[in-house]
């Protein structure tokens, strides 16, 4: 699900370019409390779908809910830790994302391993998505403006790959039926790439065809002025 949505937000970000302005100029949240807030409601809604896969209220959706939990709590201090030594300050945002990180890192592993294996998933969710979201701003200059790509495709891979290895049962993990981690791990591997293709390719078939119908960006004069005014005229002027 995860690799599904970045990789489609990655060629959606190619395809239409980047916002007037970026990357010279810094486009951080237009409200930042609603950004908070909308994160505690996805942090507890989170549990639903990861807890609930289970079908029953028994001691697998009691693992699933505590192992994301654990990552989501432990992505989020991680992101922070990496903003404080990069940038010398922590930031509320930094820290929203490392949670989102740490929650769609572990999702793929949350039916499978253990608090172990969630503690350390969530410490490689909140680096390895931080580090992939500064190199799409800052080297690659993708306007992937939620970071979708660097928080979720990335970090579902993460989560996928290293499911191959917690869900040992050395390392707390449900254990493997049948084979290695070898296996399960090239298995993942396969399942990793095939996505990335298929949404890829489809991804970009469907905003070539929906661009011939509407046009998936507005004029630069709209830009300008606001697609608030422009498209919605809900900015408060004209009540």
């Amino acid at each position: 699900m995860h690799v599904t949505a970045g990789s489609a937000a990655l060629v959606a970000a190619l395809v239409m370019g980047n916002r007037r302005g970026f990357p010279e100029t810094l486009m951080p949240p237009h409200n930042l409390t609603m950004t908070v807030t909308g994160a505690c409601m996805l942090w507890v809604g989170w549990f639903g779908f990861n807890a609930g896969s289970a079908g029953a209220a028994n001691g697998a959706a009691g693992m699933a809910m505590l192992v994301t939990h654990i990552s989501a709590a432990v992505g989020s201090l991680t992101w922070m830790a990496c903003e404080w030594v990069k940038f010398g300050k922590p930031s509320v945002l930094g820290i929203v994302t490392g949670m989102v990180a740490g929650l769609a890192t572990i999702t793929p592993a949350s039916g499978y391993v253990g608090p172990l294996g969630g503690l350390i998933i969530g410490i490689v969710a909140g680096g390895g998505c931080f580090m992939a979201t500064q190199f799409m701003k800052r080297v690659m200059k993708i306007d992937d403006s939620l970071d979708v790509f660097p928080v979720h495709c990335v970090g579902g891979m993460i989560g996928l790959l290293l499911t191959a290895v917690f869900l040992a049962a050395s390392w707390g993990g449900v254990g493997l039926d049948e084979g290695g981690m070898g296996g399960q791990f090239m298995t993942q591997l396969i399942g990793i790439l095939a996505t990335l293709g298929w949404c890829c390719v489809v991804s970009f078939a469907l905003l070539k065809v929906i661009n011939l119908i509407v046009p998936l960006r507005v004029s630069a004069e709209e830009e300008t002025e606001g697609l608030d005014l422009v498209l919605h005229e809900e900015s408060g002027y004209n009540l």
